[in-house]
């Protein structure tokens, strides 16, 4: 990608994607169910062109091999498992067993497990597709109307139906219709969701942990503790972890940090809670991953807190991943913040 101008970067716990100034998809990592998009399951160790996109504006890589794009049109385009499986322990130690369709918007035949290359998902084609995020075993859309859709494997109330059955096909979130908002972003954890409204409210639904309620919702509600603030202009969302950004520079994280301390502050928080340590500093950009959390500030200083071998604090060749539990700036790195939802 030497002679490629890149300008948006998605990764997931397996593959990442790269996408370029003329709208090429990059692709690399590993190839399970057809997740890098090049029409077999084998894995890339560099960084290979998947040819059958054009004229891509967004990208995104969710856990559990999903991939998704959306052109120049709005039209949105996914590829890997027709399924998705998982097993946990419940509160007894029990495992249990999650299966459901995994998002892609569209029914396989029965003998077609993975699509190895990206699909339109033509159920959205009367819709002009602005955003997409990725959760676990499920899919959100806005659309340049303001509508959010969601689709895939209900778990915790994450599509925000109201109830825990799964949709094949994208279907509009009416809970949000009906507030008369027009919604800008969505993100998407494991089992939770932020949407993000043009008036800079924020909703949150599914997953007790990171919804911003403290309690399990299956359908979005706005999130109290941010009511009253300056409105939210940016939020994200990483497995059991979410952050928002108020038009103040104000950073907010909440969710389960018990185990990789990425929220800023002592954990776990299942409302919003502003990270003292970045008082005074105005935050422009920010991205939250499963064991750390990196946040730009308006002068171009990268902070970051989380796990120290993926910020960039350790020394060459240190195995140290020891916790960095508050904002600190690492001191080789600056960057230019864009103005962007």
């Amino acid at each position: 990608m030497q002679d490629r101008r890149i300008v948006s970067i998605a990764t997931s716990n397996g593959h990442c994607l790269a996408l370029s100034a003329e709208g090429e998809v990059y692709s690399w990592g590993s190839g399970d169910d057809g997740s890098l998009g090049h029409g077999d399951e084998g894995s890339r160790a560099v960084p290979c062109w998947v040819e059958s996109l054009r004229c891509i504006e967004r990208i995104a890589a969710g856990p559990y091999c999903t991939s998704a794009a959306v052109d120049e049109k709005g039209r949105l385009f996914t590829w890997a498992s027709a399924s998705f499986y998982t097993d946990e322990q419940d509160e007894n130690g029990e495992l249990e067993d999650f299966e459901g369709p995994s998002g892609l918007g569209y029914d396989l035949d029965a003998e077609i497990i993975c699509q190895l290359t990206p699909k339109r998902v033509d159920a959205l084609s009367q819709e002009r597709v602005v955003g997409v995020a990725l959760g676990a075993g499920f899919t959100l859309v806005v659309t340049d109307a303001g509508a959010v859709f969601s689709f895939g494997f209900s778990r915790d109330g994450g599509l925000g139906h109201g109830s825990l059955e799964s949709e094949v096909l994208p279907r509009r979130i009416e809970a949000l219709a009906q507030t008369g908002r027009r919604f800008i972003a969505v993100a998407a954890g494991y089992c939770h969701a932020p949407a993000l409204t043009e008036e800079g409210e924020l909703y949150g639904w599914g997953d007790e942990e990171a919804n911003g309620h403290g309690r399990e919702e299956r359908t979005p509600q706005r999130v109290a503790a941010l009511i009253g603030l300056t409105r939210i202009k940016l939020v994200d969302a990483k497995e059991y972890a979410s952050c928002a950004v108020t038009e103040m520079g104000e950073l907010f994280t909440w969710g389960m940090s018990t185990t990789w301390d990425n929220l800023g502050h002592e954990g776990p928080e299942g409302t919003p809670t502003r990270v003292a340590g970045l008082s005074g500093v105005e935050v422009a950009a920010v991205a939250i991953g499963s064991r750390q959390t990196l946040a730009a500030d308006a002068t171009g200083v990268v902070w970051a807190f989380g796990r120290r071998l993926g910020l960039g604090l350790g020394a060459l060749g240190s195995t140290d991943n020891t916790a960095v539990p508050t904002p600190t700036p690492i001191p080789t790195l600056r960057v230019r913040v864009l103005n962007s939802p």
